[in-house]
C-alpha cells in the first residue's frame, strides 16, 4: 500500500483546511486508517481514526473541529480540520493498519499563523 497525502500548507487561525490520502491498491474495508500528526519538537500523535467497524475516534485536542472521512470509490480518505488553531501546526500523515502492517503517507505541513 502506498500512500499518496495532498492538502495542508499555511492557514490563519480560526480558518479551514482539508487533507487528501488516496491509496494505492484501495482501501480494505477490514483496515483501520486515518491521520496522525507530528507538532514541532514532539512526538507523533494520533489525531482521527477510523476503524475497520466504521468507528470514529478523534484526539481530545481536535473533537468537534475535525472530521476524518473515507470515500471508498476514490480509493481516498480525508481530514476537514475547521476552527484551526496555532496549536494544529505539524506536519501531518495520513495512516493505514492491516493483516499487521502500518503504512504511512509521506507527511504534510499545516501551518496556522495567529
Amino acid at each position: 500500500v502506498q500512500l499518496q497525502a495532498s492538502g495542508g500548507g499555511l492557514v490563519q487561525a480560526g480558518g479551514s483546511a482539508r487533507l487528501s490520502c488516496t491509496a494505492s491498491g484501495g482501501i480494505s474495508r477490514f483496515a483501520n486508517i486515518g491521520w496522525f500528526r507530528q507538532p514541532p519538537g514532539k512526538e507523533r500523535e494520533m489525531v482521527a481514526i477510523i476503524t475497520s467497524t466504521g468507528t470514529r475516534n478523534y484526539a481530545d485536542s481536535v473533537k468537534g473541529r475535525f472530521t476524518v472521512s473515507r470515500d471508498n470509490a476514490k480509493n481516498t480518505m480525508y481530514l476537514q480540520m475547521d476552527g484551526l488553531e496555532p496549536e494544529d501546526t505539524a506536519v501531518y500523515y495520513c495512516y493505514y493498519y492491516s493483516q499487521g502492517k502500518t503504512y504511512w503517507g509521506q507527511g504534510t505541513q499545516v501551518t496556522v499563523s495567529s
